[in-house]
């Protein structure tokens, strides 16, 4: 596979089996959002399904895209109507983002869960600095897989483990990167109250599993500690 860790297949037939909801009333990034301007352009890089995309619809911009290798417009059609979104809010690219060239930059540039699917993390963090305006601003969020989630995801998942790239959570590298395209601003933290999960997949031990990972998720909880070991994910943000 290269550079990457997945593949079309995994995405395909993982997002088959998520199970969608209603957009939330606040997402735990929302201190992070920038100013709320309408006429900003925004680009989420891997956002199929789109409803991040649908978030900074409702509370930053109206010229919202999603770039994804693997994209379902039936899937999208059904979270616009769940969500009383008009038809046809988001633009769409169907396309490798390792093989995409981009004739507008934009003012917002966000992925979640997108670049911990690569070995060269610093190339692909770069290839998101490059879409943004000067000016613009960068987020990303990645999973915290180094300490308690990790050791979870091990024990009972060690297939979804091994399509992430745990040199990619290393906060004082990430910071390292960013510093090196001379990005303003940059904030590189842990983020959210302690929590863990498990991919629901069938078997047994998966169903057992996350039982057990739900009751320590609630017992961490008590100890609403942002740190290495318990935070659940990694926030990056910076302007150009």
């Amino acid at each position: 596979m290269g550079n990457k860790l997945t593949d079309r297949g995994v995405w395909e037939n993982y997002w088959h089996s998520y199970r969608f909801g209603r957009l939330p009333a606040k997402s735990f990034y929302h201190a992070y959002l920038p100013q709320e301007s309408r006429n900003k352009r925004f680009i989420e890089i891997g956002g199929f399904p789109g409803l991040n995309a649908y978030y900074f619809y409702k509370y930053v911009c109206d010229h919202i895209t999603i770039l994804d290798y693997y994209i379902d417009k039936e899937i999208i059609s059904k979270i616009e109507t769940e969500n009383n979104v008009p038809p046809d809010t988001i633009d769409t690219i169907e396309a490798d983002f390792f093989n995409f060239s981009s004739p507008e930059s934009y003012d917002i540039v966000f992925s979640t869960g997108f670049i911990e699917h690569f070995v060269d993390t610093e190339d692909v963090i770069k290839r998101h600095i490059d879409l943004l305006k000067q000016g613009g601003d960068l987020l990303i969020i990645l999973p915290n897989l180094r300490g308690l989630n990790g050791l979870i995801q091990y024990l009972f998942d060690k297939e979804n483990l091994n399509i992430h790239n745990l040199q990619s959570m290393d906060k004082k590298r990430l910071e390292d990167i960013l510093k090196k395209y001379h990005l303003k601003n940059i904030k590189v933290e842990y983020l959210k109250k302690p929590m863990v999960w498990l991919e629901p997949k069938k078997g047994f031990l998966n169903k057992v599993g996350r039982i057990l990972v739900k009751g320590v998720s609630y017992l961490i909880k008590l100890f609403p500690i942002r740190s290495w070991f318990l935070s659940p994910y990694i926030i990056l943000s910076a302007k150009k």
